[in-house]
C-alpha cells in the first residue's frame, strides 16, 4: 500500500513480522527479509541451481548443458530453507494469503535486479488440478502472480493454461518418477493460442524442486507456439 491509506491501514492495523514476531510494516519485518531473503547472485541462468564460481549470469549448470529443459531461463527470489520454507508451507496449505503480497514483491526485485533477461510478455501461473483447487480455496501460484504482474507491469493470463490430468503431489512421488507423474498434465486453454504465438511466456509457482512440473508446463507452451519460457518462482529447493 502506498500513500495515506497505506499509512493510515498500518497505523489502525499494526502487523507482526511472521519471522520474528516483532512489529513490523511488513509481513516481514525488513531486519529479517535482509537476513533470510538476501538474494544468491551465483545461479544457473536455466533452473536457477545454485553455481560456485560462476563467472557470468547467463551461466549454466553441467545438468542443464548435458539436458537442456524446456524452458529458457529461471529466476528466483530465495532458497527453499528455514525459517522461508514455513512461510511457504503456510501459504500453500493454510491459506496465509497476506504473505502471498510479499513472496510477490520479493520476486519482482529479483526479476528487476536482472536487467539482462528479457521480460516477459505475459504471466502464467501454474495451474492447480480443478480436485486441489476446490479442497485448497485458492491458488497460492496465482495469488504471487497477481502482485508480482502489478509491481513488473506485466499483464497476468490466469487461465491461460489448465490442468487436465490430476496428478499425484510431486512431493509425495519419488524423484525419478516426478517427469512420469506430471507428463501430459497441461494444456493450453481454448481459444488461447494467439496470446502464446511468438511470446515470451513467464510462469509463476512457489517453489521449484526437481523443476519436472514447470518443463512439463514449458514443453506444453512451446508445442503452442510460444517463443521463449521463462520460470519465476518464490522458491527454490537446494540440491540434496
Amino acid at each position: 500500500m502506498a500513500g495515506w491509506p497505506g499509512a493510515l491501514a498500518r497505523a489502525l492495523l499494526p502487523c507482526s513480522c511472521a519471522l520474528c514476531g516483532e512489529q513490523a510494516d511488513e509481513v516481514v519485518c525488513t531486519p529479517c527479509a535482509l537476513r533470510y531473503a538476501a538474494p544468491r547472485l551465483q545461479r544457473c541462468a536455466a533452473c536457477a541451481n545454485p553455481l560456485a564460481g560462476a563467472e557470468h549470469p547467463g551461466q549454466r549448470c553441467g545438468a542443464c548443458l548435458a539436458d537442456a529443459p524446456a524452458f529458457d531461463a529461471t529466476v528466483v527470489a530465495v532458497d527453499y530453507v528455514a525459517p522461508l520454507d514455513g512461510l511457504v508451507l503456510g501459504l500453500k496449505f493454510a491459506a496465509r494469503l497476506p504473505l502471498a503480497p510479499w513472496f510477490g514483491r520479493q520476486l519482482a526485485a529479483a526479476v528487476l535486479a536482472r536487467p539482462a533477461l528479457p521480460r516477459p510478455d505475459l504471466l502464467c501461473p501454474v495451474p492447480l488440478g480443478p480436485r486441489r483447487l476446490v479442497e485448497r480455496g485458492y491458488n497460492q501460484a496465482l495469488e504471487i502472480a497477481r502482485p508480482l504482474g502489478r509491481s513488473l507491469g506485466i499483464a497476468l493470463q490466469p487461465r491461460l493454461m489448465r490442468r487436465v490430468v490430476e496428478t499425484a503431489a510431486q512431493s509425495s512421488v519419488a524423484p525419478r518418477e516426478r517427469g512420469r507423474n506430471i507428463a501430459g498434465a497441461f494444456e493450453l486453454a481454448p481459444d488461447m493460442a494467439q496470446l502464446v504465438a511468438g511470446r515470451h511466456v513467464g510462469v509463476v509457482d512457489d517453489v521449484m524442486t526437481s523443476g519436472h512440473t514447470l518443463n512439463e508446463v514449458a514443453a506444453t507452451l512451446k508445442a503452442a507456439g510460444a517463443a521463449r519460457v521463462s520460470n519465476l518462482v518464490f522458491a527454490r529447493t537446494p540440491p540434496h
